[in-house]
């Protein structure tokens, strides 16, 4: 039976097997197009019984292409609205002959004016992700791994727009988050709390509901988001009893006015809070943070160069899997450079060397006269 759609829940799901000339070429598929819509369904079908019967023909290895892997690739609307310009430069290419130059070198022909942070998120992020998804999908397509813009790369376009491309991040310390608290709302107060004390990010912090609360157990249920999967947090008991006092808080929908779900911290979305905390940082006279650099950064930073804590345990205590990215990422010198070098000239301090005891004279025996 050749592939058809079916609805299954909110998706279309297919069923049946790729046929070339009557006689199936495929095993039986049985699995979501990721579509809402009948439409998306049969590109799906489409895109995929082309590839598999060029896969017949002429092997897996040069039969996708960049815009077929596209179509397959199950993209939220940011990634599909990142993914069209760079599918009407690459959609004819065959998977196989996409290397790490052409996709790091698309930046300059797409965004010529933007940072290599930018061409990094929004042209090599995307376009790597759909190289890899069809190659987990068919092991025998080729994968792709792309370093970070680094060196002449990165000073070149630095040099070309007169700005540095990496920010550097101020992480929040003790003091910063009390003298933003004094000067908050109770919302806003508890919300930069959380953040720092469990490294959750700013889109989990404000979809938290009050279903999510565990308050037996002083934990937080918090999704999942960037490769991290949905688990409970354990937050002090402190923390939980600031959420659990917090007043009840709706808000609308900027663009219906429809009242929105009650979330704990009172915000919409992840993007609402940025002028208000502009606002409570003029306000407290503190430089103003991100929620970024105030909840993860300020988090590990804590952690491991204030307080000198394992970075294995404070990675596994902020969800990090592997230790390296946030010590590479969220670990920020606070020494100052004078003073380390001051430790060079220094001079060290000299034992006190004790002088050897005179070991006391043998009284020898008078002789006999």
């Amino acid at each position: 039976m050749p592939l058809e759609h079916y609805k299954r829940g909110r998706f279309y799901w297919v069923r049946g097997r790729v046929e070339f000339n009557g006689t199936p070429i495929t095993d039986y598929y049985r699995e979501s197009t990721g579509s809402l819509t009948e439409a998306g369904a049969d590109d799906w079908i489409a895109a995929e019984t082309n590839y598999q019967r060029r896969c017949h023909l002429v092997g897996p290895e040069a039969a996708l292409t960049f815009a077929e892997a596209v179509v397959l690739y199950p993209a939220n609307p940011e990634a599909a609205k990142q993914l069209i310009p760079i599918t009407a430069r690459l959609g004819s290419m065959p998977l196989s002959s996409i290397t790490e130059d052409i996709l790091k070198d698309l930046g300059k022909e797409l965004k010529p004016e933007a940072s290599t942070e930018t061409w990094w998120r929004e042209i090599v992020t995307p376009a790597r992700a759909v190289i890899n998804k069809a190659h987990r999908r068919n092991p025998k397509v080729p994968g792709i791994s792309v370093s970070r813009y680094a060196g002449e790369e990165l000073n070149a376009q630095d040099n070309k727009r007169g700005k540095l491309s990496k920010i550097r991040r101020i992480p929040a310390n003790k003091e910063w988050i009390e003298r933003f608290c004094a000067a908050a709302d109770p919302h806003n107060a508890a919300l930069v709390r959380f953040m720092f004390e469990t490294a959750a990010r700013i889109d989990q912090s404000t979809s938290i509901t009050h279903d999510h609360l565990d308050p037996k157990s002083y934990r937080v249920w918090l999704k999942a988001q960037k490769g991290h999967v949905a688990t409970w947090v354990v937050v002090t008991p402190e923390m939980m009893g600031e959420i659990l006092s917090l007043p009840h808080k709706r808000t609308r929908s900027p663009k219906t006015g429809k009242l929105l779900e009650q979330r704990v911290f009172g915000y919409a979305s992840s993007t609402s809070y940025n002028e208000r905390w502009k606002r409570i940082c003029s306000k407290a006279d503190i430089p103003y943070l991100s929620a970024h650099a105030a909840g993860r950064h300020g988090f590990f930073t804590e952690l491991t160069v204030r307080q000198g804590i394992n970075p294995i345990d404070a990675a596994k205590a902020g969800r990090w899997a592997d230790p390296s990215l946030p010590m590479r990422i969220y670990a920020h010198a606070e020494a100052e450079e004078a003073d380390l070098r001051a430790l060079f000239r220094t001079k060290p301090v000299q034992p006190k060397t004790k002088k050897p005891r005179k070991s006391p004279k043998k009284k020898g025996k008078k002789d006999d006269k």
